[in-house]
């Protein structure tokens, strides 16, 4: 009998959501990081970038929050087989949207932190599409 045929997903559907989890739990960490930063930590990172964090306004730093935390919760809900991974992995989405429309469109983050700024949000940003498109693609077959 195969697997897609029991319900059961092969090996690689609980690769896939362990490297997910993994993802979004550095996520988590470093949103944890920027968000304990001590003013002798954002001094450190230099004046201009220092004043750019700290004019980030509570709604992006929200739209952060709900990406790391709905992204590692919609990754366990992933690995527990459960349906409501696809929702929370479209919550997280919008929480980087949200949080990049901040830096991107109505502050200049490219300004700040050069044409570097592009490398990690354009990664996320496309590592959130693939989440939403296999968390998608599996939800017939797998969950529960």
């Amino acid at each position: 009998m195969s697997d897609e045929l029991s319900g059961k997903p092969p090996t690689s559907y609980n690769i896939i959501a362990g490297v997910f989890l993994v993802w979004n739990l550095i996520g988590l960490m470093f949103y944890y990081q920027q968000m304990t930063l001590t003013p002798e930590m954002m001094a450190s990172m230099g004046a201009e970038i220092a004043a750019f964090m700290d004019a980030t306004p509570v709604w992006a730093n929200a739209g952060y929050a709900i990406a790391v935390n709905a992204g590692v919760l919609a990754s366990i809900a992933l690995l527990l087989r459960k349906s409501w991974a696809f929702p929370l992995f479209a919550l997280s989405f919008i929480g980087i949207l949200v949080q990049d429309f901040d830096a991107f469109v109505l502050r200049d983050v490219v300004a700040v932190w050069g044409s570097s700024a592009y490398y990690v949000p354009s990664a996320v940003i496309v590592i959130g599409l693939i989440e939403l498109w296999y968390s998608s693609s599996v939800a017939n077959r797998y969950y529960r």
